[in-house]
């Protein structure tokens, strides 16, 4: 920790997602906050905005309020805000302070008239943006109190904190402010509906481009933030470029994003809990796909891909595509491997497929009825063992009753099927429109008995009370072999790094902030379990059949070699504990608060 006094810089971490679950952001906020405890203290202390149901689950407050956060709560309060000082319930137990939008909401027309009065930024009558723009004005009073009592870093990330920026500037708080973009709103949005996004970014007209997406509103206080920060920052040099163009300002540093390693590292024993969580996901198979035909589980390996559903950005186009090509090489190959590839992201649906609940129940009672068999046959054989003078093995057969015999068959009878087994898990709303299942069905990659590479889309994300799974989203990403995120538009890229922690070998691109990262300060890092696929200035041809042949590289490891491998990523996820990397905040906290760099 460093030496603190109380006249000290205090750092105020202001955030949408603090004590908020929506995305990515959370992952980073939360996962930071014991490093920043451990380096700033009692002088730190995150913002966040006030919703109940998610303040019930992680907000815990307090009756302190002797601190300079506490005190400025209290007349924050005076001033007529709803507003709450507490603890954030994570690793790490953060001071926070919660603020409800909605106090402000009388004062809207105004905030909005003095927006674009002041900085010309126009504004529209969406809930959200409302919830945003209210507040950004109450985290600028707040601010505005604790520049009163001591000296103050304050530190935005992403737009939807922004607003609170400029007007901090006009008014001259004595607050120095950095501003974090983790990734760019217009640049998602161009991302998804541009093939050529990065070969046209240089002559992006960012308003037109902004109108056009509905978005004029949200990408103006993006700007502003980024142009009123003292300390402009992003995530990753994949982002760089698209900061210059898009906003119009060079960042001053970057801050890569990191995970709270000691969470994962679970005393060595990752090889134990792969093995663990992988019996669970063969469960799964099992009653999936062993009703319309079996395949050696030995000899199986679990390959997945997460995250929000963005066909092209998350490079789902181009995983189908290497899917495809492996199951046409596998086959060629005479493999006797089989490959599961798990597609798990959020799309609608109306509910999970009856038939695939309807297996894993038969399944379930399969169990249980070889479980009963199981106790019967081991008592009578163990007596019969003590009693016997015959020294040879009875047939077993004889010591199961007719029922067990009769329900063992029956179950298993009712249970089989000549059906394939279906390749998504639930049933969707866009059945017939859905990117993914069109794929699919017109490649053929439909789980035929034949196929080396077998498809399980999950529309929803996995977690203890999924029915179909019954595991943590750690988990399953343990029981896993590889991730696949070869992603066309990443910013960062937590999935492919929560693999890497977790002790499992992953694919990234180059035009993900992760997968560069990777390629500039990790050596030989395939060898490492992490593989790079080429999709700066690559056609989409050419980085499929890259991925292809990675994917079929590692099906063709031996068990042996996996092993090894999975030794060398876990090894490898130390170098990204925010214990590591929060030097680069450091050096932007510095260059906001005027200290020299060597």
């Amino acid at each position: 920790m460093r030496q603190t006094t109380a006249a000290s810089p205090h750092l105020v971490e202001i955030a949408w997602e603090a004590c908020n679950q929506v995305g990515g952001i959370y992952t980073v906020i939360r996962s930071k906050v014991s490093a920043m405890i451990e380096y700033w203290g009692d002088q730190y202390c995150l913002v966040g905005p006030f919703f109940p149901q998610q303040a019930a689950n992680e907000f815990e407050p307090t009756e302190d309020y002797s601190d300079v956060f506490g005190k400025a709560v209290l007349e924050l309060r005076a001033q007529g805000v709803e507003c709450y000082y507490g603890t954030w319930l994570v690793t790490g137990r953060p001071k926070i302070v919660l603020i409800n939008p909605y106090s402000a909401f009388g004062q809207l027309n105004e905030i909005k008239y003095f927006l674009w009065e002041n900085h010309k930024i126009p504004t529209s009558n969406e809930d959200l943006l409302h919830q945003v723009l209210a507040f950004g004005h109450q985290v600028k009073q707040f601010l505005a109190i604790v520049a009163q009592k001591a000296q103050v870093v304050a530190h935005f990330h992403e737009w939807m904190v922004g607003s609170a920026i400029p007007d901090l500037r006009r008014e001259q708080v004595p607050v120095k402010i950095v501003f974090t973009t983790h990734a760019t709103l217009l640049g998602r949005y161009l991302a998804m509906n541009d093939p050529n996004f990065y070969d046209q970014l240089t002559a992006v007209d960012w308003q037109k481009e902004a109108k056009n997406f509905n978005i004029e509103p949200a990408v103006s206080i993006e700007r502003a933030a980024a142009h009123g920060a003292h300390v402009f920052t992003t995530v990753s040099e994949v982002t760089v470029r698209e900061c210059i163009y898009l906003l119009d300002r060079i960042p001053d540093t970057v801050l890569p994003n990191g995970l709270n390693i000691r969470r994962f590292t679970a005393m060595h024993e990752f090889q134990n809990l792969h093995l663990t969580y992988k019996k669970k996901i063969h469960q799964f198979v099992m009653g999936h796909f062993f009703q319309s035909f079996p395949f050696n589980l030995d000899k199986t390996l679990y390959f997945f891909t997460s995250g929000r559903f963005e066909y092209r950005n998350k490079g789902f186009d181009l995983t189908l595509e290497a899917l495809a090509r492996l199951n046409h090489r596998m086959k060629e190959a005479k493999s006797d491997m089989t490959v599961v590839m798990f597609f798990v992201t959020k799309q609608s649906f109306h509910s999970i497929n009856p038939g695939v609940l309807h297996s894993k129940a038969l399944m379930e009672e399969i169990q249980e009825t070889c479980k009963a068999i199981e106790d019967q046959v081991g008592e009578r054989l163990f007596y019969d063992a003590a009693a016997s003078t015959d020294y040879r093995l009875p047939s077993l057969n004889d010591y199961v009753d007719d029922y067990w015999k009769l329900r063992y068959r029956r179950t298993i009878q009712s249970w089989k099927t000549h059906q394939l087994p279906p390749v998504v898990t639930h049933n969707l709303v866009n059945d017939q429109t859905d990117e993914i299942l069109h794929f699919l069905r017109t490649s053929n990659l439909i789980n035929n008995a034949d196929d080396r590479v077998k498809v399980v889309y999950h529309p929803d994300f996995i977690s203890p009370i999924n029915p179909l799974f019954g595991l943590e989203y750690g988990q399953f990403v343990r029981g896993c072999h590889l991730g696949v995120f070869p992603s066309y538009y990443e910013p960062w890229g937590y999935t492919p790094l929560e693999c890497v922690a977790s002790g499992i070998p992953a694919v990234t691109s180059d035009l993900s902030g992760f997968g560069d990262y990777v390629k500039k300060h990790v050596k030989k890092y395939s060898e490492k379990g992490i593989y790079v696929i080429d999709r700066h200035d690559r056609g989409f041809d050419e980085s499929a059949e890259q991925l292809t042949e990675h994917l079929f590289d590692y099906v063709e490891m031996s068990r042996r070699e996996r092993i090894t491998q999975r030794n060398k990523v876990e090894s490898l996820s130390e170098m990204f504990d925010w214990k590591k990397l929060l030097v680069h905040y450091e050096r932007a906290y510095q260059l906001a608060l005027g200290v020299p760099q060597e």
